[in-house]
């Protein structure tokens, strides 16, 4: 699994930074948009589109191996370890960001019904 995310990491984050930065948004968009049903039930965002510059988006998607289903595993073990549940299936996808992006990726999610 590192073997496959390391180009992630490399592409997205500058040298100094470490991987964990992008799991660490991921999580906290799970923490600061969660719908707290009842005591039993908090329910997290389950899509989640990551926006990259457009260089780096043509080199994850040519990749042989695809790095969403890494992305959602890490979402589905924080949801697990907090409790919280979703109402769909869980989605990351990559997209290029549309025009003159300045940050190397940012990150929307939102609750999607089954």
């Amino acid at each position: 699994m590192e073997r496959w995310t390391t180009p992630l990491w490399s592409l997205l984050l500058p040298p100094k930074q470490r991987h964990e930065e992008l799991v660490a948004i991921l999580r906290r968009q799970c923490d600061d948009n969660a719908l707290i049903l009842s005591r039993q039930r908090v329910v997290i965002p389950n899509t989640f589109v990551i926006e990259l510059l457009p260089e780096i988006h043509r080199r994850l998607t040519a990749c042989d191996v695809p790095l969403e289903p890494c992305l959602v595993n890490v979402v589905c073990r924080h949801a697990a370890e907090q409790g919280y549940s979703f109402v769909g299936r869980v989605a990351v996808v990559l997209r290029p960001a549309a025009g003159e992006a300045t940050v190397r990726f940012r990150v929307h999610s939102r609750i999607a019904p089954a």
